[in-house]
């Protein structure tokens, strides 16, 4: 019986929940493009840039979603399906309007409701199965839940109208044209109708249909006087990069290399072709397309940082070194490229390089301490350079942030059996082997359960 309300409990619980992808997808170029397009209307939702971010996720679906806190998740398929930086805009401004209206703290008004519903219909099912109705019992389960889950989806969808209405504020007060917002809700309607979606019910439906939507807003946005605001085109030029490097590093090599043939020299293509090539294992091919990015712009950081990556991923690090290194100078160290950097120069075996390395490191996880692969670097020069305690510490935090707790506490408390008690390097080890102790014992008390 409670195994059984646990599992009803559960399925409605998901529908609360976007279904989480598969990875994050992290690039400097990106992630600064996210920041600059986001944060005109960050500010306009009354939020702080510093506190708001927006993360790109590999998953091909078309969607954007948050789950709490101030982060923006954005799926690789909605980029690859907008036509250009505003409509983007708009899907961010969106799920600002979630955030600032506080739609995820209220998900357990939704769920409460529907669940005391399907937790009724159950007790009455069971009671008429007791009296000998199996048939008439399992009626009432089922159209229990069937009530409690349309409960349920009519409450997500006063929300995704009340944040709808909300972006079409923040893109006013920011300045920001409405069209691009537009623009895409009917590229939505128009694949719901080419799927052959063409008699949805709406009650069925955790969103409004896409059509209402385009109805709903089109008079609020038009009116707006950001409505013919031109697009910046600095920014469009941006989207589109990233959008096409995007394409080249998740994408079917074939695929893009068709969509991006040889005859197409522009910037764009050079992109999607270096990473197409790169992941289909032609290195000089795509060594090629990066040298032609950049004989346009030989001081770009992006183009260096991508012809350092194919370089050192090819087995070419000390031919990485002069491109990394001038991109990581010319983005004042931007963790990702520098890490990438330290990741070259370790890569190099050279001891001369190592002191260079760990320094490049440690400040890169000083400004981005969420990044596994950066901590993992700096172990392993620790360990080059003979400073044990500080390569099991550094193991620790990359063990921490991936979810590995186990070896988060071992290496921690490993770590402080060699560092210089209640320095701060000791007192770090303790809270990483407290914490990830405490997440072992819960872990072990829930599987007693």
């Amino acid at each position: 019986m409670k195994k059984f309300v646990a599992a009803l409990a559960l399925s409605l619980l998901v529908l609360a929940q976007p279904a989480r992808a598969q990875s994050i997808l992290r690039d400097a170029e990106t992630e600064a493009m996210f920041a600059d397009m986001s944060q005109p209307l960050i500010l306009a939702a009354g939020l702080s840039p510093k506190d708001v971010r927006v993360i790109l996720i590999n998953d091909e679906s078309i969607n954007a979603f948050v789950v709490g806190g101030q982060t923006v998740y954005v799926h690789s398929g909605l980029v690859n399906a907008a036509d250009n930086a505003n409509q983007v805009q708009g899907v961010i401004a969106h799920e600002l309007g979630h955030i600032a209206d506080g739609h995820v703290l209220l998900q357990a008004e939704g769920v409460r409701p529907a669940l005391g519903i399907m937790l009724l219909s159950m007790v009455l099912g069971v009671a008429a199965i007791a009296a000998g109705s199996a048939e008439g019992g399992a009626g009432i389960i089922a159209a229990g839940q069937q009530v409690a889950q349309s409960k349920f989806l009519a409450f997500t969808r006063v929300q995704e109208a009340t944040a709808d209405a909300t972006a079409a504020k923040f893109l006013e007060t920011a300045g920001v044209s409405g069209k691009g917002f537009l623009q895409f809700f009917k590229k939505l309607q128009s694949l719901e109708y080419r799927a052959g979606y063409t008699n949805i019910d709406p009650f069925a439906q955790s969103h409004p249909l896409s059509g209402q939507r385009v109805a709903t807003l089109t008079e609020t946005l038009v009116q707006s006087p950001a409505w013919n605001k031109p697009f910046d085109p600095a920014l469009e030029i941006r989207f589109q990069r990233v959008r096409a490097k995007l394409i080249g590093f998740v994408g079917d090599p074939p695929r893009t290399l068709n969509a991006y043939p040889a005859e197409n020299q522009s910037i764009y293509a050079h992109y999607a072709r270096a990473y197409a090539y790169h992941k289909a294992g032609y290195p000089e091919k795509a060594n090629a397309e990066a040298d032609a990015l950049i004989a346009v712009a030989p001081h770009d950081p992006y183009f260096l940082e991508v012809k350092g990556q194919i370089l050192l991923e090819s087995g070419k690090p000390f031919e990485a070194l002069a491109p990394l290194r001038e991109a990581t100078k010319a983005t004042n160290f931007q963790p990702l490229i520098a890490t990438s950097f330290g990741h070259a120069l370790i890569a190099t075996e050279d001891p001369a390089n190592y002191l260079e390395a760990e320094k490049v490191l440690r400040q890169a996880v000083s400004r981005d301490y969420e990044n596994p692969f950066a901590w993992y670097q700096l172990g392993t020069v620790y360990d080059l350079r003979g400073d044990k305690a500080r390569a099991m510490l550094a193991t620790a935090e990359r063990a921490s942030l991936s979810g590995d707790a186990r070896t988060a506490a071992f290496s921690a408390r490993a770590a402080m059996g060699a560092l210089p008690q209640n320095s701060v390097d000791w007192i770090r080890a303790q809270d990483i082997a407290v914490a990830s102790q405490n997440a072992l014992d819960d872990s072990k008390g829930g599987r007693r359960r």
